[in-house]
């Protein structure tokens, strides 16, 4: 398969460019965006860009030169031409009319295509077996990021785990994290920028043995160097907001295979929650 002809994709591109370049820790994050955000770096000015990937502009210059531009607008150009070149008619035209959202909804559509072929299933499969194994489990989210936690959270429990979401920081937070141990996990979810409290608590979970998971887009993420399980989410939007819904996708497939891994002990618990909701009245008879 093509890595560096007319024919890769962004991705492929950038990753064979980058395979021939001496990269630091600073110009991999740089070009960890242009791989994973391809429409914003198609477009981001140099200092945009920096601050994106939490560097400086010199390095976003320095990055380019490695890659074999003269600088980063020579770069941009051949990214965003082989961007737009990867879309579809109908893509293209959502693009350029302005209607934004059908650009969020083709843009979601993109994401998933781009999770469909990257993600790492295995990984997956591992962030399940760790909530199906551990005593209890606690789930990460901060702001538009805890909506993936939230389902996570609420789906587990409805198969009968113990699993938390901690929508509390300060104290709170630092009490729920000082309780966990080695029969237990730990699930963040995070996308663009990281919450200081987020990166601390995976670290000293991980410092106390607990098994921690980490759902991200940026594979050069801080919490990527604390975590058992990685996996890695395109999270591009069409404003200033992230999607997140490669990461609703896969916390599907978490609860996919968690619902497989408890077998008829999940359906039985399913069966109680269930019983539990009617006693409680807590749905009408639309169902």
């Amino acid at each position: 398969m093509a890595t560096d002809g007319a024919d890769a994709t962004v991705q492929e591109w950038v990753s064979a460019r980058a395979a021939d370049a001496t990269l630091g820790p600073a110009a991999s994050r740089v070009v960890d965006i242009l791989a994973t955000q391809p429409r914003l770096a198609s477009y981001a000015s140099t200092a945009e860009l920096a601050e994106r990937a939490s560097v400086n502009v010199a390095t976003v210059v320095r990055t380019a030169r490695a890659l074999g531009f003269e600088g980063w607008p020579h770069l941009r150009l051949e990214l965003r031409n082989r961007y737009l070149t990867s879309l579809s008619a109908r893509q293209l035209l959502a693009e350029e009319a302005g209607d934004l959202p059908l650009a969020a909804i083709r843009r979601d559509l993109e994401n998933l295509e781009t999770l469909a072929h990257t993600v790492d299933t295995g990984a997956i499969r591992a962030v399940a077996r760790a909530i199906d194994r551990a005593r209890r489990t606690v789930v990460l989210g901060s702001g538009t990021f805890a909506a993936p936690g939230v389902q996570l959270a609420h789906g587990s429990t409805s198969m009968g785990r113990d699993v938390l979401m901690e929508r509390h920081f300060g104290t709170h937070l630092a009490n729920t994290v000082a309780r966990l141990g080695e029969d237990d996990c730990l699930v963040a979810v995070n996308l663009w920028w990281l919450p200081t409290q987020v990166l601390e608590a995976v670290r000293i979970a991980h410092e106390a043995g607990t098994t921690t998971c980490v759902v991200t887009d940026l594979r050069t993420s801080p919490l990527v160097a604390v975590a058992d399980h990685v996996v890695v989410v395109p999270s591009e939007g069409v404003s200033s907001f992230p999607s997140v819904t490669a990461a609703m996708a896969v916390v599907h497939g978490i609860l996919a295979e968690l619902a497989q891994l408890g077998g008829d002990a999940t359906r039985r618990a399913m069966e109680r929650t269930e019983t539990t909701w009617s006693r409680m009245g807590l749905f009408g008879e639309s169902r």
